[in-house]
């Protein structure tokens, strides 16, 4: 109850000193999405990794069937289908070979991150999952989002008192001064107030 308290504090501090929207309901919220981190919770590099090896595979069977419709065409009628064939292929091994490095790339970038938070990996695994990564930042969010509503929803609300204190004051004062007629029958002075 008191680490609630605790991080409410915070919240209330970010959001009304930090934060500029802070009350006001375009105010982002600073956090990837709780639904965004249990989605990565979900990956497996594994799968990627699989999934790029098949497409391998699969543009070598392209090419080798390629080859065959090549040898057994007539030369007249091999063209325009073998130049866009070998262009068509050519692609696809570039921009294999790019998904293959941005992947490992990731995979990197993901471990030296876990390793940054001291992310040990579980017993009889070789490395943290992402399971285990995100899973902890998917409930931190997901309390930090109810806690950042609330603060923000309360920021509001005070926010409102203050303009009906406001309000409230202006109304008290009169923005006219009006002095009663004197009995010598001189009219009545009116006398701004600014």
């Amino acid at each position: 109850c008191s680490f609630y308290r605790i991080i409410a504090e915070v919240f209330y501090h970010i959001l009304s000193h930090i934060i500029c929207d802070a009350g006001k309901e375009q105010c982002i919220f600073p956090l990837p999405e709780p639904q965004d981190l249990f989605q990565a919770s979900q990956m497996k590099f594994e799968d990627f990794q699989k999934d790029l090896r098949k497409l391998k595979k699969d543009l070598r069977a392209c090419e080798t069937q390629a080859g065959k419709v090549y040898q057994v065409s007539l030369e007249e009628h091999i063209q325009p289908f073998k130049d866009s064939m070998e262009q068509f292929i050519n692609q696809a091994k570039i921009d294999q070979e790019n998904e293959e490095e941005s992947l490992t790339e990731a995979h990197k970038s993901f471990l030296e991150t876990a390793a940054y938070f001291c992310m040990k990996p579980k017993m009889g695994e070789k490395e943290v999952s992402p399971h285990a990564f995100f899973s902890i930042w998917h409930e931190f969010s997901s309390d930090f989002k109810d806690l950042w509503k609330k603060e923000n929803k309360l920021i509001l609300q005070e926010k409102v008192k203050e303009a009906e204190e406001v309000c409230r004051q202006k109304k008290g004062k009169s923005l006219y001064n009006i002095k009663p007629r004197h009995d010598s029958g001189i009219k009545a002075k009116i006398s701004m107030k600014i």
